[in-house]
C-alpha cells in the first residue's frame, strides 16, 4: 500500500450479517452512508470470520492469526504471552491508537493491548469501584439514569425479544460511540499526528434495542421470513442446537415474532449507519477523508431464523460471513467488488502495510487487502474454527463416552470443534461433535440449501476442500482431531432432552442497580 502513513479508521460492529447493507444485496436495508462508503471503495463480497464468536474473532483480528495460532477458539482467554497486536505495531511507528466502544478483551476487559487510550463501552464487567474506567456507564450515571438496570437491553429470558431502548437516541450506546468518534476526529484533525481509531459498536448484537423512533423504521409485516429449506434440520450441527436452546429459540416458531426480530435487527444496523455518516462527515469537514484508510466490518453474523437457527457459532453464511468495505483513494478502486475470499485476519497486515509498520513477535496468517483487491494475491481460500467446550461443561450436553479415558486439552478441543474452509466455489466444514461433513456449492446454491457432500458429481470439490482444510490444520499443529488418513472419530455429545437445561442466564446489570424489592424478595 501507499507509504504516506495515512490515518486509519476502523469501523466495527458486532454480530452483523454480510447481507444487511444495500451494497451487499439487501433489498430492504436502509444504509445510505455505508452504501456510499462502498461506492467510494471496494466491497469484499466473500469476507468471513476466522471464528464465528466474539472474543475469538476479535483475537484473530488484532493479532492477524487464525485461532490455531492464537489459541483462542471461543469466548475464552486471549493470549497473554506478550505477542503484539496491530495496535502495538502502529503505536511503535508513532500512531496515536485510540479505541472507542466494545473491544471484548479477555481476561482483562480494561486492558489497552496496544491502544494508547480507550473509551470503554462493554455490555458488562464493571463495578462502582471501576465506574470511572467504564466511560459509557459513567456517562449514564452522571446524566442521572439511576433507574436503568440493563443499559444495553434486557438479556436472559428476554435476549431475543425485540425491545425499544429505555434510553433516548441521544444517550443510546450506538450514539455514544458516534459522539466520541466525532470528538476524537475533531481533536486529531488539528494535531497532525497520524492516528488509528477503532470505533466499535455493540449493535446489532442482541438484545435488539433500537431507540425511538428508529424502532419503527422497519415494519414487521414488510419483513421477509427466514431462509428455511424444507429439510433444514439436516443442515444443523450440535452448535446450532446448542445456540437455539441457549437463546430460548427451540420451542416453536412465531412467524410474526420472527419478522419483528428481523425488523428491529435492521433498525439497529440503520442506527449504526447513521453514526457512520456522522463520522465520515467529520472526516470530510476536517479535510482528513482522502488521507484516511477506512475499513468497515463485523466480527461474525447472526442466523436470524435461517435454517430455523438463531445466534452465531455456526459455519453457514448467516453466521460466519461478514460485511467488509474498504476505502482509500489511489489504492482501492471506487465501486469495485472483490470476489476473492478474505478474512478478519487480513486487517492487521492491511493496516501494517498502510502505515509502514510490522508485528514483530509472530508471523501473520493474513494478507494485505490492497494486494487481494488488486489481484496480485494467490489467495484461494480462507479458514475458520470454533470449539464450543463451554456449553458442554455447563451441563447442556451429555458426553456419550463411557470408556473412562482422560482426554487431553487438545483432544477435548478437537472433539468440540467445527472447522471450515471456503473458496469462491465451495464451502466445506466438519463438525467433530456430530462427525458430519457439509459441502456447499457456492455457485449453484448460494443460499446453502443442500449439502452436496454425498453427491458424486461434487466429489472433486469435496476432495479438494478436505485436503485444503487438513493441510491448514496440520500446518498450524492442530492435529488432535486428525488421523493419517483424515478425521478422527470421537464419541458424540448429545444435547440434554430437557428443554429447560442450558437456557441463557446473563443478567448484566449496571453497577448501581439495586434489584431488591422490599417485601417481595425471596
Amino acid at each position: 500500500m501507499a507509504s504516506s502513513r495515512p490515518n486509519i479508521l476502523h469501523l466495527f460492529t458486532d454480530m452483523q450479517r454480510w447481507d444487511t447493507l444495500g451494497c451487499t444485496g439487501s433489498p430492504v436495508a436502509r444504509t445510505p452512508n455505508l452504501d456510499r462508503l462502498a461506492a467510494d471503495g471496494v466491497v469484499f463480497s466473500n469476507a468471513y470470520s476466522p471464528s464465528p464468536v466474539c472474543v475469538a474473532a476479535r483475537c484473530s483480528m488484532i493479532h492477524g492469526q487464525y485461532p490455531l495460532h492464537t489459541g483462542c477458539f471461543e469466548n475464552t482467554r486471549m493470549p497473554t504471552d506478550g505477542r503484539e497486536t496491530i495496535m502495538d505495531a502502529l503505536a511503535r511507528e508513532g500512531y496515536r491508537t485510540h479505541g472507542i466502544g466494545k473491544c471484548h478483551f479477555t481476561p482483562d476487559a480494561y486492558a489497552l493491548r496496544g491502544f494508547r487510550s480507550r473509551e470503554i463501552q462493554e455490555e458488562g464487567g464493571s463495578s462502582m469501584e471501576r465506574l470511572g474506567d467504564s466511560h459509557y456507564l459513567k456517562h449514564l450515571y452522571d446524566l442521572g439514569y439511576r433507574h436503568i438496570c440493563e443499559a444495553f437491553g434486557i438479556r436472559g429470558e428476554m435476549y431475543y425479544v425485540p425491545q425499544p431502548s429505555q434510553l433516548p437516541a441521544r444517550d443510546h450506546p450506538t450514539q455514544w460511540v458516534g459522539d466520541r468518534a466525532v470528538a476524537f476526529l475533531e481533536e486529531a484533525g488539528a494535531s497532525g499526528e497520524p492516528w488509528y481509531l477503532y470505533a466499535s459498536f455493540i449493535h446489532p448484537h442482541p438484545p435488539f434495542t433500537p431507540p425511538n423512533p428508529w424502532h419503527k423504521l422497519y415494519r414487521p409485516s414488510l419483513m421477509s421470513l427466514p431462509n428455511v429449506p424444507e429439510d433444514a434440520t439436516s443442515l444443523h450441527t450440535l452448535a446450532n442446537r446448542i445456540q437455539n436452546r441457549y437463546k430460548y429459540r427451540d420451542q416453536g416458531v412465531d412467524r410474526n415474532l420472527v419478522r419483528l426480530i428481523r425488523a428491529y435487527y435492521l433498525a439497529c444496523v440503520s442506527f449504526v449507519d447513521f453514526q457512520v455518516g456522522r463520522i465520515m462527515d467529520e472526516l470530510r469537514k476536517s479535510g482528513q477523508l482522502d488521507r484516511t484508510l477506512v475499513v468497515f466490518c463485523s466480527d461474525h453474523g447472526e442466523y436470524l431464523g435461517d435454517y430455523g437457527c438463531w445466534g452465531k457459532r455456526g459455519m453457514h453464511d448467516p453466521s460466519a460471513r461478514v460485511p467488509m468495505l474498504a476505502r482509500f483513494p489511489g489504492v482501492f478502486a471506487p465501486g469495485y467488488r472483490c470476489e476473492t475470499p478474505v478474512s478478519l485476519v487480513d486487517l492487521a497486515p492491511t493496516f501494517a502495510a498502510a502505515a509502514g509498520a510490522s508485528i514483530r513477535t509472530h508471523a501473520l496468517d493474513g494478507q494485505d487487502l490492497a494486494e487481494v483487491a488488486a489481484g496480485t494475491s494467490a489467495r484461494e481460500a480462507v479458514y475458520s474454527q470454533i470449539s464450543i467446550e463451554g456449553p458442554f461443561f455447563a451441563g447442556m450436553c451429555r458426553d456419550t463416552d463411557t470408556s473412562g479415558r482422560s482426554w487431553t486439552p487438545e483432544e477435548m478441543r478437537a472433539r468440540c470443534s467445527t472447522t471450515m474452509v471456503v473458496s469462491r466455489s465451495w464451502k466445506y466444514f466438519y463438525s467433530a461433535p456430530d462427525d458430519r461433513e457439509l459441502l456447499f456449492d457456492r455457485i449453484g446454491d448460494p443460499p446453502e440449501t443442500r449439502n452436496r457432500k454425498g453427491v458424486s458429481f461434487c466429489r472433486g470439490g469435496l476432495d479438494q476442500m478436505r485436503e485444503r482444510l487438513w493441510g491448514h490444520l496440520r500446518e498450524g499443529g492442530e492435529t488432535a482431531g486428525l488421523t493419517e488418513s483424515g478425521w478422527r472419530c470421537f464419541p458424540r455429545f448429545e444435547l440434554d432432552a430437557d428443554p429447560d437445561t442450558g437456557l441463557l442466564i446473563q443478567d448484566l446489570y449496571t453497577p448501581w442497580a439495586d434489584m431488591r424489592i422490599p417485601g417481595y424478595d425471596a
